[in-house]
């Protein structure tokens, strides 16, 4: 096992890790419900941005409420898979397990 080049992959990894966390705080993801009737934009970093609704949409509260969570849900989700598959492409060489989470 040779130390130096596993502590220069580490560095490499770190990064790579750190060029993919800044390009995804870079990135807007934008979530739906409603079939369109509200719209929800994310940042990478989860942070709302905006949130568009149709006019139709204000008649009934408890739908219009239900539907900000389902378009946010929707915006996470992609956010999330985003994530996901930019840090795949990172740590695809590394041998690591399934869902194992990085960084730590």
């Amino acid at each position: 096992m040779n130390i130096a080049k596993m502590m220069k992959q580490a560095q490499e990894v770190q990064a790579k890790l750190g060029a993919v966390q800044a390009e995804m705080e870079a990135r807007e993801f934008e979530g739906t419900a409603g079939g369109g009737a509200v719209k929800v934009t994310l940042t990478g970093k989860s942070e709302l941005r905006a949130v568009v609704l149709d006019a139709a949409a204000l008649d009934d509260k408890e739908t219009l409420e239900d539907l900000i969570v389902l378009a946010h849900r929707d915006a996470k989700a992609k956010a999330d898979e985003a994530l996901a598959d930019a840090m795949g492409s990172v740590t695809g060489g590394l041998g690591l397990p399934g869902g194992f989470k990085l960084p730590f």
